[in-house]
């Protein structure tokens, strides 16, 4: 018998006899526990959509400028 078959074989068995059966699911009935739901409010996938267009870049030295601290301190 190879041993790898052992190694994987023995612990499946093993688990599935000492395992148990998980308790039953059963819906309470008890009516102070039941919540009311608040109404479903539909909203469109595509309604925050704004439409974009590609634009012109602008001159990189003027974007740099406006980024950069004032009189080149240093970051």
């Amino acid at each position: 018998m190879k041993p790898s078959i052992v190694v994987v074989g023995l612990p499946l068995f093993v688990g599935g006899c000492a395992s148990t059966f998980p308790p039953d699911v059963v819906a309470s009935s008890d009516v102070e526990q039941t919540r009311s739901v608040a109404p479903f409010q539909f909203s469109s996938p595509v309604s925050g959509y704004v439409p974009r267009k590609p634009v012109d870049p602008k001159p990189w030295r003027q974007q740099n400028d406006q980024q950069s601290p004032a009189k080149g301190d240093a970051s």
